[in-house]
């Protein structure tokens, strides 16, 4: 990983990205719902970044670096398995960019076709991110383009925790905010903006037990990558690390935490039958965090991040067995 310091992205970079996507996005509901609250055992509210118009958290980095930094107005292009893509088509549509995205081979269909409903250009290569990054690494240099990482880019997580401003001004007595992790941006952008405005607020990341590269990193303090990412979670499937992320997430997150696919399997349902929510596995992650941490959180308001409802039928009927 490069070199990197949390001081990359502040408070003061949040909110001049809500000033900006003000114009551009709906602040996202906080809501809560009895039967997620009695099932968890805690006072859960829920933040529901599936309602945003690419169904999904990451459009909120997208606009935000699409349409303010300079260098991207000639085209960007970036790996994804399909929410980091999504946005980037989205706000490629809004501002009049041309996107290219590198998709491994198998990626989620309905992300797919949304990037391309949007106007991006798909490039399917590989069988996962990792195959994915490396080749649209590769062209980005070949074709001149200005490449988007998927994390390591202060635009797009100052963009994400604009949710986080919302949170704390929407329940500003939240005790602990949990918020899923592949690359780790949204829960760096949290974290930021909770050590910033609430130092007491603890912060949890949440990713998946087969895919625990940001997990091992920040445990260890220092980058592991790992030979597969075993998870039906597209958006926790990541085998190495991200730098910018993980230096915000070794300075000021608070916990860190596995789930297994089941488990948010058995999120995905608890969150649709009792909380009438949509949530893909990455979007259920903070809701299976939750109930595994019950016993040790009991007495506080936990706010869990929705951060994706781009679920499959597939992953929606194996979740209701």
């Amino acid at each position: 990983m490069s070199s990197v310091a949390a001081t990359d992205v502040t408070l003061e970079d949040v909110v001049a990205a809500r000033a900006f996507l003000q114009k551009h996005l709906e602040r996202t509901p906080l809501v809560r719902r009895e039967g997620v609250c009695a099932a968890v055992g805690l006072d859960v509210w829920l933040k529901c970044e599936n309602l945003l118009p690419t169904g999904a958290f990451k459009v909120r980095g997208g606009l935000n670096l699409v349409g303010r930094d300079p260098s991207a107005r000639a085209g960007v292009i970036a790996a994804s398995t399909g929410n980091h893509g999504q946005s980037l088509a989205y706000a490629g549509k809004v501002f009049g960019v041309p996107v290219t995205i590198v998709v491994p081979h198998g990626a989620n269909p309905h992300k797919l076709a949304a990037m391309r409903a949007n106007g991006a250009t798909l490039v399917e290569h590989g069988n996962d991110f990792e195959d994915a990054r490396l080749e649209c690494e590769r062209r980005a240099s070949s074709l001149g383009l200005r490449y988007v990482h998927s994390g390591d880019e202060p635009y797009l997580i100052a963009g994400v925790a604009t949710a986080t401003l919302e949170v704390l001004e929407q329940r500003p007595d939240a005790d602990v905010l949990i918020v899923p992790v592949g690359g780790g941006s949204g829960a760096a952008g949290a974290a930021v903006v909770a050590k910033a405005l609430r130092p007491g607020v603890r912060v949890i990341g949440v990713q998946a037990a087969g895919a625990p590269a940001a997990y091992l990193s920040w445990r260890e303090r220092g980058p592991r990558e790992t030979p597969s990412a075993d998870t039906f979670a597209d958006g926790l499937a990541t085998r190495s690390p991200f730098a910018l992320p993980q230096s915000i997430l070794a300075e000021l997150l608070d916990d860190f935490v596995l789930v297994t696919d089941q488990e948010l399997y058995d999120a995905m349902r608890l969150l649709l039958i009792e909380g009438h929510l949509v949530a893909e596995g990455a979007g259920a992650a903070a809701t299976a965090a939750a109930v595994k941490l019950a016993p040790h959180l009991a007495g506080r308001t936990v706010v869990g991040w929705i951060s994706g409802g781009n679920a499959t039928e597939a992953s929606l009927r194996r979740a209701l067995v």
